[in-house]
């Protein structure tokens, strides 16, 4: 006898708006809900399998039988099975057992589950995304925060491994306590954003959370549904906005998962030319699938909307744009027009930023990342872009990193690796980050990149640093990095904060915090981040010497910083054009020996009125070895009043 009691959360509209590929709100309809039918409480399964001959609900509560609880198939040939058994409540294990076209039955996790068990059964539970928020005050300014006139620096980590207990190195730390360290940490170090290496379920650790099995869970590792929210309005409470890595690019093969869910090619692609990916041995989505568009974008809209996140960081939009991604000759198919570009991708990344931008408005921030030359990617989707609000910029860390291996004797031959980026910086609205991906798989630590002895490795860091933080766009530092790491990221254990026991460590560690504090304070770093006022060369071309020199400008005219770097370890007396009626003071300086650098002081030495530069006047500055420097321009008084006598007149 079936256990089972029809019952449903579909409307008509519900099921015409999923077929379509329109329906974005599915997380209210799909998965396990605590209801009450006719005055008794239960919990109403619904799961989409429309190949299957059979679905039941397996769990604890029935000894995991198949044959005790088979959902109702829906009259409508939507493929949506649903029921409601009484009896259960939160907590409750349970999986669909999935009987195929060819009479397999599959234990299968639900796709839109809220939590899953840690183990290989993996069974999903019944369970909650309630919660108390207290972040309202954050939710209704946030929008300011995310601006693209606004101040940007996001702070990067994996929770599993940016800091556990000493007691306990092999275990965990919950959600809740990762709050209590890590709030005012990234709140102390000037941080606007903290991005989490994806927080939803997977099953294997060293994928770093980029296999997801459960996009609907946040992963139980580190605590509860509430737990992992408790860390995110802590974080907006004090002003810290949250970004999640999003994976809509594939899913692994696990016998849980999506993967041939109900014996067919449900959720990839049936073609493995365009649902298989070669390198990492997982599952495309089929995007040209309405229901597969309504599930993923149903998913963003979930984290954004239940989790309060503020941004959607979407990994690997390279591999999802391009068919012959990671492909060679004759393992592809053109698209209809013979190109290379995944068209039903390209529109289901037009349609997943239109949506939600349209329901988050200025809110929320979606970031792509993506390493070829996409055309368009941070445009609006009505001028033909593909709508998202950001994109990292791999290219410039790319060709910086490759720039700052080099000895410096060397540099003057790459001198165009600092200035080509000016070319295209501002042909999309990027974000520049030195990544979790630049610190693994035999690449060496950032501070390990650099060469020459200690004191030049340090010096050479702290020097990129400033170079990243003055440059136009918004930034992004994997964590460990800000206090120089010297091994390696291990995902299998905490960072290695005993570092900052030394002095060359401690002093990377302020200046990064110096630097966020600085980013933060001037608006001439950020108002015009993503558009060419705000950047001007003074000097691009001194390769002998390999010394640039650039102006940032704010939105006022006279809201100008002057960025010069030495990547030399040399000290130089160096002479620079500037506009007259004006004098500048330094406000940072790399080398300083808070920083525990030597200590050189950059110096102002002398102004002349003279034309040096293309500029009328010239002023002279004891640059210090290795370092970037920052100055602040000021009127003088006599200059500024003749100039407002000038305006009256």
């Amino acid at each position: 006898m079936n256990s089972v009691k029809t019952y449903t959360l579909f409307t008509d509209h519900d099921v015409y708006l999923f077929k379509e590929g329109r329906h974005y709100k599915l997380y209210g309809k799909f998965g396990a809900h605590s209801v009450e039918k006719d005055g008794v409480k239960g919990v109403y399964f619904s799961v989409w399998a429309p190949n299957a001959k059979k679905v039941s609900v397996i769990g604890n509560f029935n000894n995991w039988n198949h044959k005790d609880h088979i959902l109702f198939p829906r009259w409508d040939g939507s493929g949506i099975w649903e029921g409601f058994i009484t009896g259960l409540t939160w907590g409750t294990l349970y999986k669909y057992a999935v009987e195929t076209a060819r009479g397999e039955i599959l234990e299968k996790s639900d796709p839109y589950a809220l939590s899953w068990e840690q183990n290989l059964q993996a069974a999903s539970l019944v369970s909650t995304t309630w919660y108390e928020w207290t972040d309202k005050e954050w939710m209704e300014k946030r929008w300011k925060v995310n601006s693209l006139d606004a101040p940007i620096s996001v702070y990067e980590l994996h929770l599993g491994s940016w800091v556990r207990q000493s007691n306990a190195p092999d275990k965990y730390l919950n959600y809740r306590d990762i709050a209590e360290k890590l709030v005012p940490y990234a709140k102390e170090m000037g941080f606007t954003h903290v991005e989490f290496m994806p927080v939803m379920e997977y099953p294997y650790d060293p994928s770093w959370g980029y296999q997801i099995t459960g996009f609907y869970a946040a992963t139980s590792r580190f605590g509860s549904p509430q737990d992992l929210m408790f860390l995110i309005d802590e974080l907006h409470k004090n002003d810290i906005g949250v970004i999640l890595d999003w994976v809509p690019s594939h899913f692994p093969g696990d016998a849980n998962g999506l993967h041939r869910f109900d014996g067919s090619y449900l959720y990839e692609h049936e073609d493995p030319r365009k649902g298989f990916h070669p390198d990492w041995k997982s599952y495309i989505f089929n995007y040209g699938r309405n229901e597969v568009k309504s599930f993923l974008i149903s998913n963003a809209m979930f984290w954004l909307d239940r989790y309060h996140a503020d941004g959607l960081r979407v990994d690997a939009v390279t591999s999802m744009l391009h068919l012959d991604y990671s492909r060679n000759e004759g393992e592809w198919e053109p698209n209809i027009e013979g190109g290379n570009v995944n068209l039903e991708a390209k529109a289901f990344l037009q349609e997943f930023n239109t949506a939600v931008y349209k329901e988050f408005g200025d809110g929320i921030i979606t970031i792509a990342e993506e390493s070829s030359d996409f055309p368009l990617l941070t445009k609006p989707v009505h001028d033909g872009g593909v709508g998202f609000g950001m994109k990292w910029m791999m290219g410039w860390m790319h060709d910086t990193l490759d720039y700052f291996k080099e000895a410096p004797e060397n540099r003057k031959y790459h001198h165009h690796k600092i200035t080509f980026a000016s070319v295209y910086t501002y042909n999309e609205n990027y974000m520049m980050p030195l990544s979790h991906d630049e610190v693994v798989h035999g690449k060496a630590s950032l501070i390990y990149k650099m060469p020459g002895d200690e004191w030049q490795k340090f010096a050479n860091l702290r020097a990129l640093y400033v170079y990243m933080y003055t440059h136009p766009g918004a930034k992004l530092l994997f964590m460990g990095d800000e206090f120089a790491q010297t091994g390696e990221w291990n995902f299998t254990r905490s960072l290695d904060w005993h570092l900052l026991e030394y002095p060359v460590h401690k002093g990377m560690q302020t200046l990064v915090k110096d630097l966020n504090h600085l980013y933060r304070e001037e608006s001439a770093f950020y108002e015009n981040q993503f558009n060419k006022n705000g950047f001007e060369w003074v000097e691009a071309d001194d390769l002998e010497n390999s010394v640039y020199a650039y102006l940032r400008k704010g939105k006022k005219r006279d809201d100008i910083l002057m960025v010069v770097l030495n990547l030399t370890p040399k000290v130089l007396e160096y002479k620079i054009g500037v506009n007259a009626g004006t004098h500048w003071e330094v406000i940072l300086n790399s080398d300083d020996q808070k920083y525990n650098g030597s200590g050189a002081d950059a110096d102002i030495l002398n102004e002349k009125n003279e034309e040096w530069m293309r500029h009328p006047k010239s002023i002279t500055i004891k640059l210090p070895p290795l370092a970037g420097i920052v100055l602040r321009q000021k009127k003088d008084k006599k200059y500024k009043l003749q100039r407002i006598k000038q305006h009256k007149k």
